[in-house]
């Protein structure tokens, strides 16, 4: 193929690949607890990081993952100690980090705000050897947390008091997918962009919720949804020289408008089903789209909750 030709065509499908894989990944357990705005405070708040790099002449991906590791982790514990309220924690992050990224690329050696425009939307030809490099690692561990620590992050966000009594580290458990949705950000900012990262770590999930009813099955199909319109909007912006965040965020909700129409006959069978009382044990909500672990206990009508399978 043509397009394999050029070395910038194969570094962008890799780190097409790599955010087609790590934003639903992460991003189910943010709609989960809902908490999916969380990648666009998360993605402002690194714009100070990418601002940071330039003014020290440092590699703009590591010191805008370090940016919003910090982030997060502050808003983190400010959400946790209740000392202000989420949604005042993560206005401060979107206008603090804006602000700041502003602020300071103009005070860098040559910088002027053109040069965020292309962390902000993202750009194929920006995709750098380096930037390959670092997308990896920070990949390999957002797939690291995500899956080999499944069962305990879905039970937290399931329910943390149950979590809680049950022994998990709660507290460590929310930092961890704090800072795995930072590193989140900065992996997909050369390719979708530090402002429309959050779609991509929403809408697959979403679009995948219409179709499954299952923890796995949602995670699985939206990885797979991810991938597919990572990759074919990639591509398409080598044809059609369009942003490659904007064509790719596009083509997202292209898929999540046709699920939900092929959807709807499926919903309005559940919907019969859970009118009649013939729902299944253990059936994901259609709510929110997560297993309901919620079993009614024989003769007592009590009801017991339990973390469930991921």
């Amino acid at each position: 193929m043509e397009i394999l030709d050029y070395a910038f065509m194969q570094r962008a499908l890799i780190a097409a690949a790599l955010v087609g894989i790590t934003a639903p990944a992460i991003g189910t357990y943010l709609v989960q607890r809902r908490q999916a705005v969380m990648g666009d405070g998360l993605g402002h708040v690194a714009m100070t990081g990418v601002a940071l790099g330039f003014f020290f002449q440092a590699s703009p991906v590591w010191m805008a993952t370090l940016v919003a590791v910090l982030g997060a982790v502050g808003m983190e514990l400010i959400r946790s100690r209740g000392k202000t309220s989420g949604d005042v924690a993560l206005a401060m992050l979107f206008y603090g980090g804006l602000a700041g990224g502003v602020l300071i690329i103009n005070m860098a050696p040559g910088g002027s705000t053109a040069n965020l425009v292309s962390a902000m939307f993202g750009s194929i030809t920006t995709v750098a050897s380096e930037d390959v490099t670092a997308m990896v690692v920070l990949a390999a561990f957002v797939i690291a947390v995500t899956i080999g620590l499944r069962r305990q992050l879905f039970a937290v966000c399931q329910d943390e008091e149950f979590a809680r009594v049950t022994g998990l580290p709660v507290r460590a458990l929310n930092l961890l997918i704090a800072v795995t949705a930072a590193v989140t950000v900065t992996v997909a900012m050369r390719i979708v962009g530090l402002l429309l990262v959050s779609a991509m770590m929403v809408i697959p999930v979403a679009a995948a919720q219409r179709m499954t009813r299952g923890f796995a099955a949602t995670l699985g199909l939206a990885i797979a949804i991810s991938v597919t319109v990572s990759l074919t909007g990639t591509a398409a912006t080598y044809w059609i020289d369009a942003p490659s965040g904007a064509t790719i965020v596009l083509l997202a909700i292209a898929v999540f408008m046709g699920m939900t129409a092929l959807s709807a006959p499926l919903a309005r069978r559940r919907a019969r089903a859970s009118a009649a009382g013939a729902a299944p044990e253990g059936q994901l909500c259609p709510r929110d789209g997560v297993q309901d672990d919620v079993k009614v206990q024989d003769g007592a009508g009590a009801q017991a909750a339990r973390p469930g399978s991921a």
